[in-house]
């Protein structure tokens, strides 16, 4: 089998605000993520449409947020809501440099008023003979909700993702406590990127003094290389949550 690296950057976006909301940070944020030049994007808190805020920032771009950072550098995209108000819509965005061939959004939303769900994609890689299995996630803030989620992936993962398929699941996963990596590990044969590494969770939240382990990138039939959160200043200024950038060969 042939094999590449693969470069993955997991982020929750905080739909383009700084913490506390204190200013609009999308231009900029969009330009630390082309420098960063990761070969797909697993992002969360991706706003697909606000009419309030439209009117509100000058800068406010004229499509939703996955296309205004994907154009001109990641041509293929798929954009799942998980969140729908009166104003609009937000949700998990996968961008790639690679060709999508197919993906679904899954709804894993227990209570109504916290909107979840799994954005599942395939993704076709040069060179190399199987499909890439990607998902990008964001659970719930409480721990039942979690372990309803987890339930819906690990049954998404047996019936969709073939045994020998390379996987990589990466998102705001919410879970300070840890409690859900024995399942991943034992359940379904998945390893935590960072942890492998290093031995331990990557701190990403909150970014301006990252303290709780809440983004997490889990692979399958991949090799990790590395795993990082940047620790350049001006990504604290960017969103509540810091990034990480994982590179695997395949």
């Amino acid at each position: 089998m042939a094999q590449a690296e693969l470069r993955i950057l997991t982020y929750n976006i905080h739909k383009g605000f700084s913490t506390g909301n204190r200013h609009f940070a999308l231009p900029r944020l969009r330009d630390v993520l082309v420098e960063a030049d990761a070969d797909i994007l697993l992002l969360q808190e991706v706003q697909g449409e606000h009419k309030q805020h439209e009117i509100d920032h000058a800068n406010w771009p004229d499509g939703s947020h996955a296309e205004y950072i994907a154009e001109g550098r990641w041509p293929h995209l798929a954009y799942g809501k998980n969140a729908l108000y009166k104003l609009g819509h937000h949700g998990n965005a996968i961008l790639s440099k690679h060709p999508i061939i197919s993906w679904e959004n899954i709804n894993v939303s227990s209570i109504s008023w916290a909107s979840r769900s799994l954005l599942h994609g395939v993704i076709n890689l040069p060179a190399v003979d199987e499909e890439l299995h990607i998902i990008c996630i964001h659970l719930g803030l409480m721990n039942v909700e979690r372990k309803q989620q987890i339930k819906i992936l690990s049954e998404r993962i047996e019936e969709h993702v073939p045994d020998n398929a390379p996987l990589i699941i990466a998102g705001d996963f919410n879970d300070w406590s840890e409690r859900a990596e024995k399942h991943f590990s034992e359940q379904l044969n998945l390893q935590e990127t960072h942890h492998t590494l290093h031995n331990k969770h990557a701190r990403t939240f909150p970014a301006w003094l990252p303290i709780l382990k809440m983004d997490r990138v889990y692979y399958r039939k991949v090799k990790p290389l590395s795993c990082e959160r940047p620790r350049y200043n001006l990504w604290r200024r960017l969103s509540d949550h810091a990034p990480l950038i994982a590179k695997f060969e395949i």
